[in-house]
């Protein structure tokens, strides 16, 4: 039977590992007030080429070339977890030179930031469907999640041919399955235990901060589950045009909230900070972190 974790997974972020800080960041954004894990809906990069008169390929080329500044930035920033909505599980029916380039570029940016992702100690995940992925991006995809699996820096969690309803839709057979198997009894089945069977569970702490570029305002099946009580930020901005100052405009708006959790808000005359981490942060013990450290890639084998 698999361990329960906590729907919530919640801790004063007081209590969870820091990460590094820049200082500049650390002037900008309380430590209390910045997300532990923040996700992105990279959308926008096939409407930016369109919009310059150059095809859609141009525009996710120049969208991989922010996601190594977003992911700079989300490190320099302190935060603690990342995860980028890089491709989909719909992704696939695009056409077949799109998906190509589209795996191309993963490949290339898995083997060119392999040294700044090593040296950052910035340790690699994945969440999705990742034995659909050609063998030309599933190999170093798993040789740096292995190679990077005990650094301590920033987690970067790559959602690859990933679907909400079909991540859910995948716990819930596996649950399924323990049930018949009388690994489980039906009757304790609850929130908690059918989050333990989603893969973010195992390497993520619970998601603070959904963004969405590109001007769109919907999820598009992306941690359907994990946004229940997420904060969610939608900027006008295309993907390859968003950068560390859109990230961290993103971050103070994050800050500037109130999360209530279903809740009252403070009383009027209570003007102390709110913990706004606790409902929302996992623990990071060592069930966790082992069970994250690796997610292996079988060897069969976002929007724009």
């Amino acid at each position: 039977m698999r361990g329960r974790w906590s729907a919530t997974r919640g801790i004063p972020r007081a209590m969870a590992k820091p990460a590094a800080k820049s200082h500049e960041t650390m002037l900008e954004i309380p430590a209390d007030r910045l997300p532990r894990h923040v996700g992105v809906i990279m959308d926008g990069n096939g409407r930016w080429a369109n919009e310059r008169g150059m095809v859609r390929t141009v525009g996710h080329s120049e969208g991989a070339n922010a996601v190594r500044d977003v992911v700079r930035a989300g490190r320099s920033a302190g935060l603690e977890a990342l995860t980028l909505f890089a491709f989909s599980s719909q992704n696939w029916d695009r056409p077949p030179q799109e998906v190509f380039h589209l795996m191309e570029l993963l490949r290339r940016y898995l083997i060119e930031e392999r040294a700044e992702i090593l040296d950052n100690g910035i340790r690699l995940v994945t969440v999705g469907d990742t034995d659909r992925l050609p063998l030309i991006v599933r190999a170093p995809l798993q040789e740096l999640m292995e190679v990077s699996a005990k650094n301590e820096g920033m987690i970067l969690c790559l959602a690859l041919s990933y679907g909400g309803r079909e991540t859910i839709a995948r716990a819930v057979q596996e649950l399924c399955r323990d049930a018949v198997a009388g690994r489980i009894d039906p009757e304790k089945v609850d929130v908690s235990l059918v989050e333990s069977y989603l893969p973010s569970s195992k390497c993520l702490p619970a998601l603070d901060l959904l963004i969405r570029t590109s001007g769109e305002r919907r999820v598009s099946n992306f941690f359907l589950w994990e946004v229940a009580y997420a904060e969610l930020y939608f900027t006008e901005t295309m993907w390859p045009e968003f950068g560390k100052e859109d990230l961290m405009k993103a971050l103070r708006d994050y800050a500037s909230r109130e999360r209530r959790f279903g809740l009252t808000g403070r009383p009027p005359s209570d003007s102390g900070p709110v913990d706004s981490s606790v409902p929302s942060t996992s623990p990071k013990n060592s069930a966790v972190e082992a069970a994250c450290s690796v997610q292996a890639v079988p060897s069969q084998g976002s929007e724009g």
